[in-house]
């Protein structure tokens, strides 16, 4: 019998190593430290949602986390193994990241959703059954021959969130990917994808600038501003607090 899953995630938080760790963090742009964190791990089967205001450090620290950023100081760590210039590249192709725009390649959905497992050397039979999978479960199969100038801005997220699922990554990052959509379409995907993560027990770390969307995934709230980690508990307790009270706090 399956554990329910609020209880399966406090035995992940209690239980678990972490999967991505960093340590000592330093990212400076044009002589100025945008990103200073002593430590912030991330365990496996968490689903984290990061909250802060522009220019909190947010994205530098998701880019950080999933290997896209080199920071100017300080290290990564995946499943406790120190990530370098040497071996980054294997590291990375565990995860997946889903930015605000869909950057949908010039050809079908299908081909879309398909292009990072080829890349990965997946064979025919494999790409079309996660790709037939990942479509299905967003909701688009019935646009696979679809070219992405076609597409609805939530239809075009649908896609670019299948493309990432189907690489089946370790860790995903999620970096603000509903700004842009229309608020009916952002809650319908919202309440679709909360569901998905939860079903899946995906490792998660979740950039939002918008409080209202964290109770879809988690509970598991941090708080940055000023280029570090301010905070870290639960949103529901800040909810309680009051989460512009507590913002004051850390945003001055």
């Amino acid at each position: 019998m399956q554990m329910p899953e609020r209880k399966w995630r406090t035995w992940v938080k209690n239980n678990m190593q972490f999967i991505l760790e960093a340590r000592d963090i330093k990212i400076k742009k044009s002589g100025r430290e945008i990103l200073s964190v002593d430590h912030f791990g991330l365990r496996e089967g968490e689903i984290v949602a990061v909250i802060g205001p522009n220019g909190a450090g947010k994205s530098t620290l998701l880019q950080v986390l999933a290997l896209l950023l080199q920071p100017a100081a300080g290290q990564v760590l995946f499943r406790g193994s120190a990530v370098g210039k040497n071996n980054a590249l294997g590291y990375r192709r565990r995860m997946a990241v889903v930015f605000q725009e869909a950057l949908l390649l010039n050809t079908t959905v299908f081909n879309n959703v398909a292009q990072g497992l080829k890349l990965r050397g997946a064979d025919r039979k494999e790409i079309s059954t996660r790709v037939g999978l990942w479509l299905e479960r967003l909701g688009v199969s019935h646009l696979a021959g679809r070219m992405p100038s076609f597409l609805s801005g939530g239809e075009a997220q649908r896609v670019n969130i299948a493309r990432a699922m189907a690489l089946d990554p370790e860790v995903l990052f999620l970096d603000e990917p509903f700004t842009s959509l229309d608020y009916p379409t952002r809650i319908s995907l919202l309440k679709e994808m909360g569901g998905i993560l939860k079903e899946s027990r995906t490792t998660v770390f979740f950039v939002t600038h918008d409080y209202n969307e964290i109770p879809h995934f988690t509970d598991d709230t941090v708080v940055m501003a000023g280029g570090g980690v301010r905070h870290r508990g639960s949103a529901s307790q800040l909810f309680a607090d009051g989460f512009e009270k507590v913002f004051e706090t850390y945003y001055r």
